[in-house]
């Protein structure tokens, strides 16, 4: 499970010894035999060679990220460490493998708020209950009525006013082992890879903000990539290729003081994903969250575009954190 604890045992690193047994072992055999995998990638040059950025990616399928991975590591561009969610540490073999890969986990509240219910209780809450709590955590408000399992837990926590007060300080914590890790990847010479949908959704969906807060804070620009293909090669949870076509098509760098982020940027020191930040300068973080979606939806092929309502066709409820 991820943790406070695991998060400030976590290291990025240059060369990711796990990524290079991946490539070398693993996708470079999948990728040729026995269905082969035709990975193209349009637009390299617009990726700096003088500094790390934060790129910017849509995310069509469980493994998009790989056959990106694969390529930039054999034109011989930086590594990335990539964005995951906290539910992939639930297993200890898969937080084994994420720990090796360069790969920097995003506690999101639903997640936190999740596994602090299931410590307590042994069992996950059902939506009622999650949405109780998460209102607790949102605004502050005890939801009247009050779900008998919410009520329990609170109680067990010392009571609502208690379990704020120790959810928003270990959050806070979190958040901070979290802006270590994305500032490591980036001085050690990783570029850092997001999907700001937040979920798997083959049509692009409305983008969440925590890439437009990381990036202002450790003042990096951003690399918007469009990938078209994937979810053919990959259609399941397996992690082998069935072979196809894909394409990444990777954007010219959105810079923070450039002409599409210049008129958003954010100059006072803040904590990015903190509710302090968001009060103060969400309107800045939307603006530039709307502008990094609309350069993906360019670069991707018609069938990934936006739907009518920017809404994602992926993972829902519960299952998005555990």
């Amino acid at each position: 499970m991820l943790d406070l604890e695991r998060l400030k045992r976590m290291r990025i690193h240059r060369r990711p010894l796990g990524q290079l047994v991946v490539a070398n072992v693993g996708l470079a055999i999948d990728y040729r035999f026995p269905r082969r995998t035709r990975i193209d990638v349009e637009g390299a040059d617009n990726l700096p060679r003088d500094r790390r950025v934060f790129i910017a990616m849509n995310h069509t399928d469980a493994y998009n990220y790989w056959p990106l991975q694969y390529a930039m590591y054999r034109r011989g561009l930086p590594f990335t460490a990539t964005w995951v969610k906290g539910k992939y540490y639930e297993n200890e073999a898969m937080a084994w493998f994420m720990d090796h890969t360069n790969n920097i986990p995003l506690p999101s509240r639903g997640y936190v708020i999740t596994t602090e219910f299931r410590k307590a209780t042994g069992e996950r809450p059902d939506m009622p209950t999650y949405r109780a709590l998460r209102t607790l955590v949102d605004l502050g408000e005890v939801a009247d009525p009050l779900p008998d399992a919410a009520a329990r837990f609170l109680t067990t926590r010392g009571g609502a006013t208690t379990f704020l007060e120790a959810f928003d300080r270990l959050f806070d914590q979190m958040i901070d082992e979290i802006v270590r890790l994305n500032r490591e990847a980036l001085e050690v010479g990783c570029n850092v890879l997001v999907f700001p949908q937040g979920t798997r959704s083959k049509r692009l969906s409305k983008g969440h903000t925590g890439l437009a807060q990381m990036s202002q804070a450790l003042g990096a620009d951003i690399v918007p990539v469009g990938c078209s293909g994937s979810d053919h090669c990959y259609p399941t949870m397996r992690p082998f290729s069935r072979g196809g076509h894909i394409t990444y098509r990777i954007g010219a760098p959105l810079r923070l003081d450039g002409p599409e982020l210049g008129p958003h940027r954010v100059t006072q020191p803040f904590r990015p994903l903190d509710k302090a930040a968001t009060e103060a300068h969400g309107p800045a973080f939307e603006a530039i969250t709307h502008t990094v979606m609309q350069a993906i939806d360019a670069l991707v092929d018609p069938e990934y575009r936006f739907a009518a309502d920017q809404s994602s066709d992926g993972v829902q409820g519960i299952d998005r954190f555990v």
